[in-house]
C-alpha cells in the first residue's frame, strides 16, 4: 500500500495488489458456487430420516433452538454466501408449499450439484447438464404418479391419515409419541377442513404450549384456550352454557378529548364525581347483564372498581385478551366483537357449552379453557413438554403433520418412504437414459445416481452400510418388479414399506424433486460473480 494526494491535497491510499485481483469466471465460477451449495446441503444431510441427528443452534442474542427440521435450521444459520441463501430460499418454499420435506429438498439438490461437478470436469457444457436435469425431472415426476397409491378416508376412518402423519414425526425428538401425535393432528385438521372443497385453513388450529407436565399430557381442545384467568380471584371458576360478550371497549369513564381540569374543593363535590363514575361502571354492567351476558371477555382492562362492580353483580370477566385470541373467540363462539356497549345486542352474543379456569403444577399458572362451541371449527392443540425448547420443537413437528394431513385432504396419492420412491425413480430414469442420443442422456444418469444418494444418506444415519444396503434393495426392486422396497431404518426386518406403514404424500416428493432441479439448472447456469466492488 502507498499513500497519495490528489489534485486537492485529499489523501488516498493506493492498494498495490489490486490489479493481481480476478474476478471467478466461467468454469472456475460455476465450481465454486457448486461448492457452496454442497456445503449446505452436508450440514443437512445427518438429519435425513427417522435416526437422523439433530442440530443445536445459538442465535446472536444466546437463544438456544435444537431442531432437525431443515427450513428451521437453514432459517436461523447466518449465510452469507448468496448461492448457499438459494438452498435456503429452496428449503423455504418447500416448506411453505408443502410443510414436510424440507430437509430431503437440499440434500437432493446438494446430490444433483455433485453429481454436476463431475459432468463439468469431463467437460460437458452446463447448459447440456442443465437440459439433461428436466428431462430426468420430467420422468421421474411421471414414474411418480404411476407408482403412487390413492386410499379413501372419512371422518370415521381415519388411521391412512394417522400413518402417514405417524411417518413424519418418526424423524423428530417427539417420536416415542407419534401415535397420540398424529391422531391429534388428524383430529384437528378434519375439524376445520372442507371435505366437500377439499380445502383446510390451517389458521384456525391454535397451538399453544406451556412449560410443564409431560409430552403425553398433550392434548386437542374442541375451541380456544387462552392465556389468561378470571380478573377477580372469587369469579366462578366454571361456567355451563355461557353467553359471551366480546368487546373492544375499556370498562371506564368516557374521557374527553381535549386537556381538562376539574378543581374539587368541597366533600360534595368529590362525592357527586364519585357517584357519576360509579354510575358509568354500573351502566355498562347492567348494559351487559341486560342483554344476557354470563361472561365478558374484554381487549382492554378495568380498574378495581369495575372488577369488584363486576364481581358483586355475579359477572365473570376476563381482561387484557389479544386482538388474535379475541377473533379466534369470535369465530369458535359464532358471537361478534362488539366496540362500543351501545352496540351490544344479545345476538351478537358467543356461546359456548362449557368455559373453565384450569390450574397447572405448583405454579400459580392458569388457563382459560371455552369449549363445546356453537361453531367447532377452531380447535386449539395445548402442548406440554419438560422445557422451552421442547416445546417449540413439538410446534414444529405438529406444524408439520398439520400440512401432511393437509395435502393428503386436498390430494389423498401416496408413495411409500424409507427411500422406496427415490430408488424406483432412479431405475426408471437410468432406464429411460438410453433412449436420448445426445449428451443430455449423461445427465439423465447422474440424476439417477443422485436420487440413490438420498436413500444412501438414509442409510449411513440409521448406521447401516450404505453402498450394500443400497444395492441389497435396489435389486430386490428389480427382481420382484415392485417398489415398495426401501431402507430398513427402524430395523424392523424387513424391507417392504408398505409391511411398516411408511407413507409420504405424492405432491410433496414431486415438489421436492421440481423445486430441487429448478434451484440446481439456476446454479449451474451461473458462470460470472459479480460484487459491488468490481463496479
Amino acid at each position: 500500500m502507498a499513500l497519495a494526494f490528489d489534485e486537492y491535497g485529499r489523501p488516498f491510499i493506493i492498494v498495490k495488489e489490486q490489479e493481481q485481483k480476478t474476478r471467478l469466471r466461467g468454469i472456475e465460477a460455476q465450481k465454486a458456487n457448486i461448492s457452496a451449495g454442497k456445503a449446505v446441503a452436508r450440514i443437512l444431510r445427518t438429519s435425513l430420516g427417522p435416526k437422523g441427528m439433530d442440530k443445536m443452534l445459538q442465535s446472536p442474542d444466546g437463544d438456544v433452538t435444537i431442531t432437525n427440521d431443515g427450513a428451521t435450521i437453514l432459517e436461523q444459520m447466518d449465510v452469507d454466501n448468496q448461492i448457499a441463501k438459494l438452498m435456503v430460499e429452496l428449503s423455504r418454499s418447500q416448506d411453505y408449499e408443502i410443510g414436510d420435506g424440507t430437509t430431503g429438498v437440499v440434500v437432493m439438490a446438494g446430490a444433483l450439484l455433485e453429481q454436476a461437478e463431475r459432468l463439468l470436469e469431463r467437460g460437458i457444457h452446463p447448459i447440456r447438464i442443465a437440459e439433461g436435469y428436466e428431462m430426468a425431472s420430467r420422468i421421474a415426476v411421471e414414474h411418480l404418479d404411476h407408482i403412487a397409491q390413492k386410499f379413501d378416508f372419512g371422518p370415521t376412518n381415519i388411521e391412512p391419515l394417522v400413518q402417514t402423519c405417524m411417518t413424519t414425526l418418526s424423524s423428530k425428538i417427539v417420536n416415542r409419541c407419534k401415535r397420540p401425535l398424529a391422531e391429534i393432528a388428524v383430529k384437528a385438521v378434519l375439524s376445520v377442513a372442507d371435505l366437500e372443497r377439499k380445502d383446510v385453513n390451517l389458521d384456525l388450529i391454535k397451538v399453544e404450549g406451556k412449560v410443564g407436565g409431560k409430552l403425553e399430557d398433550t392434548e386437542l381442545v374442541y375451541g380456544i384456550t387462552v392465556d389468561k384467568d378470571m380478573s377477580h380471584p372469587q369469579m366462578p371458576k366454571k361456567i355451563e352454557d355461557a353467553k359471551i360478550a366480546i368487546l373492544t371497549c375499556p370498562f371506564e369513564p368516557p374521557k374527553p378529548k381535549t386537556k381538562h381540569k376539574v378543581d374539587i374543593d368541597t366533600v360534595e363535590k368529590f362525592q357527586t364525581l364519585r357517584q357519576q363514575e360509579q354510575k358509568y361502571f354500573d351502566d355498562m354492567v347492567q348494559k351487559c347483564k341486560d342483554v344476557g351476558a354470563t361472561l365478558v371477555i374484554c381487549q382492554w382492562g378495568f380498574d378495581d372498581e369495575a372488577n369488584h362492580l363486576l364481581m358483586h353483580r355475579n359477572l365473570p370477566a376476563v381482561r387484557w385478551v389479544g386482538g388474535v385470541e379475541l377473533e379466534l373467540i369470535a369465530i369458535a363462539t359464532g358471537g361478534r366483537i362488539v366496540p362500543r356497549f351501545q352496540e351490544l345486542t344479545p345476538e351478537k352474543l358467543g356461546r359456548a357449552g362449557l368455559v373453565r379456569e384450569k390450574s397447572f403444577g405448583t405454579t400459580k399458572d392458569k388457563m382459560l379453557y371455552i369449549e363445546h362451541c356453537a361453531n367447532s371449527r377452531a380447535v386449539t392443540i395445548f402442548i406440554r413438554g419438560g422445557n422451552k425448547m421442547m416445546i417449540e420443537e413439538t410446534k414444529r413437528s405438529i406444524h408439520d403433520a398439520l400440512c401432511v394431513a393437509r395435502n393428503l385432504i386436498r390430494n389423498n396419492s401416496i408413495v411409500y418412504g424409507g427411500g422406496s420412491a427415490e430408488i424406483s425413480c432412479s431405475i426408471a430414469v437410468e432406464a429411460a437414459a438410453d433412449k436420448y442420443p445426445g449428451v443430455e442422456q449423461y445427465a439423465i444418469r447422474a440424476f439417477a445416481d443422485a436420487l440413490d444418494s438420498v436413500s444412501i444418506a438414509l442409510a449411513e444415519n440409521s448406521g447401516l452400510q450404505p453402498i450394500e444396503t443400497l444395492s441389497a434393495v435396489k435389486s430386490q426392486q428389480i427382481k420382484e418388479n415392485n417398489p415398495h422396497f426401501g431402507i430398513d431404518c427402524n430395523d424392523v426386518g424387513t424391507n417392504d414399506m408398505r409391511e411398516q406403514n411408511v407413507f409420504e404424500t405424492l405432491i410433496g416428493k414431486q415438489q421436492q424433486i421440481l423445486l430441487a432441479t429448478q434451484v440446481v439448472k439456476m446454479i449451474l447456469k451461473i458462470d460470472d460473480v459479480i460484487s459491488p466492488s468490481d463496479y
